[in-house]
């Protein structure tokens, strides 16, 4: 059944079954943006797994072709912010999935449910949380401060909810990544030496040998961490509100280009999470090195990394940690469709606590946690074995069977 190779750190996919249709779908959303989604479906499936991320083009996402081989349908929803998060407003993006979610039963799927992958889990558990509520009940202004919609729109609920390796939001992650010792937002090699996380003097070991910081290091970083979140908040609520006042002003040519004109944000330095050279914390079968790459003491410096540049009003509903409402254990509680977690112990980004307490949160009874070798975007641990995506696909046709046979 397995349809993607083993090859360490990444995956290749052996390509959807020849009985597989693919059709392609442009969606009107509840506030008037255009969404594009792609539908893969083959005989007889009646229950369709929606894969959607708010940063990311899932369109070829490997474990398509391994949930085709099981008999699923599957749909990838593309978000307005796809491969573009400068404007990634979180509250909009629910809109998209929601357009989805209303299109895939017009369609006549009996049973449809989510899948979650990185971001794309705490994406899909605010729209769970919010799908929830009573419409009067859901987020009426985003953390920026704009209206949302969610109360107008229809949003129907998934049937079930499953999380493959996710993390626990944008925001949450940036959180403990971003890094502390910058001590001056415009200069980005700017820093102060009693919090640099690659200064041998705080612990810190040359690549590839894992570094060790002491458990007051770490508690200064983290706290450091946090004031730094809190210091950008300072200037994306005040950008955030020069920009609605010109709104409120009127609609003259001058107020409009006021609203208009963003004031971004530039963000240096959000590769240093200091799990990522210091197996010890936190530890799991991860490798060392980062998300972004294998040298974080290097990549924290160069060009990407999350929030890099960004709105003000993107940086408060997205990645900040402290006003993102875009976080799976704040969302959690409210989801009560069966649940399935799959921890992937290789990850990077959600290491064993992350995942314990994301798990504990689910507000369902009905919740199966499973943990399975692989990396956070479900390439193998070793040469010789599976694919931590097709381990994952096993499992999930197992556990949906067992629900809708």
């Amino acid at each position: 059944m397995t349809t993607t190779r083993a090859v360490p750190g990444r995956i290749v996919s052996g390509g959807l079954p020849d009985y597989a249709t693919t059709s392609v779908h442009q969606l009107r959303t509840h506030d008037g943006a255009v969404v594009p989604g792609v539908l893969h479906k083959v005989p007889n499936c009646r229950l369709v797994v929606c894969l959607a991320h708010p940063r990311q083009d899932l369109t070829h996402h490997p474990i398509i072709a391994e949930l085709l081989a099981h008999g699923y349908a599957v749909w990838t929803q593309g978000t307005r912010s796809v491969n573009n998060d400068i404007a990634l407003v979180h509250e909009q993006t629910l809109l998209d999935l929601a357009a989805g979610q209303v299109f895939l039963r017009s369609i006549g799927f009996e049973q449809v449910v989510t899948l979650g992958h990185s971001g794309g889990g705490t994406l899909s558990a605010y729209y769970v949380e919010q799908a929830s509520r009573m419409a009067h009940d859901r987020v009426q202004l985003t953390p920026g401060g704009l209206e949302t919609q969610l109360a107008t729109a229809e949003m129907p609920a998934p049937d079930a909810a499953m999380f493959l390796a996710p993390h626990p939001g944008q925001g949450e992650l940036l959180m403990k990544m971003i890094d502390p010792s910058v001590s001056d937002e415009s200069d980005p090699l700017s820093v102060d030496p009693e919090l640099d996380p690659y200064s041998a003097a705080n612990g810190f070991t040359d690549a590839p040998q894992t570094s060790s910081y002491s458990a007051e290091f770490v508690l200064r970083y983290r706290k450091a961490q946090r004031e730094r979140i809190k210091r950008i908040d300072e200037f994306a609520r005040r950008y955030a509100a020069e920009a609605q006042r010109a709104r409120d002003l009127g609609s003259d040519a001058a107020h409009r280009r006021q609203a208009l004109a963003p004031r971004l944000l530039i963000v240096y330095r959000t590769d240093a999470d200091l799990r990522c050279t210091d197996l010890s914390l936190d530890a799991n079968d991860r490798a060392y090195g980062s998300l972004f790459g294998r040298r974080p003491d290097l990549t924290n410096y160069g060009l990407n990394g999350f929030g890099r540049i960004t709105t003000p009003d993107a940086w408060l509903s997205t990645w900040s940690g402290l006003t993102s409402n875009a976080n799976f254990v704040r969302c959690a509680p409210r989801i009560q469709a069966p649940s399935l977690f799959i921890e992937l112990t290789g990850d990077q980004a959600c290491t064993p606590t992350d995942a314990a307490t994301m798990f504990n949160a689910l507000g369902t009874p009905d919740k199966t946690h499973r943990r399975l070798p692989g990396t956070h975007f479900g390439a193998a641990l070793r040469q010789d074995s599976p694919t931590g995506i097709a381990l994952a696909a096993v499992e999930i046709d197992r556990w949906l069977a067992e629900r809708f046979a």
